[in-house]
């Protein structure tokens, strides 16, 4: 993940473009990214939606990768262990005794 990172930071400072690289504005791109991806399954099922689409969704999920990494990089965030504990904190509220197999919500479980 480190020399991923330091391949996207590289790529960002050699057109200057960290300037533009707060917070705020990764986090609408973050988004609008997220949308173009599902752009890729507007009007179409599941099936079809991957059949014709699937490179254009794996460009969409890169982009949405980097602005998540450049993100979480200016935030001083560890995605690692971010991501991990929330790890730990969703198996609490979904234990697989409760969740297995449900789409509920946790607060629905019974």
């Amino acid at each position: 993940m480190k020399d991923l990172m330091e391949k996207i930071i590289q790529f960002r400072d050699e057109r200057n473009w960290k300037q533009y690289h707060n917070p705020k504005d990764l986090a609408i791109s973050l988004s609008i990214e997220s949308s173009e991806l599902l752009e890729c399954f507007q009007w179409k099922s599941n099936e079809e939606a991957v059949s014709m689409k699937l490179e254009n969704m794996k460009e969409e999920i890169a982009d949405i990768a980097i602005y998540l990494l450049l993100l979480s990089h200016e935030l001083d965030i560890n995605l690692k262990q971010t991501i991990e504990e929330k790890l730990l904190k969703n198996e609490n509220k979904y234990p697989v005794e409760k969740a297995f197999g449900s789409n509920k919500k946790y607060n629905e479980l019974e």
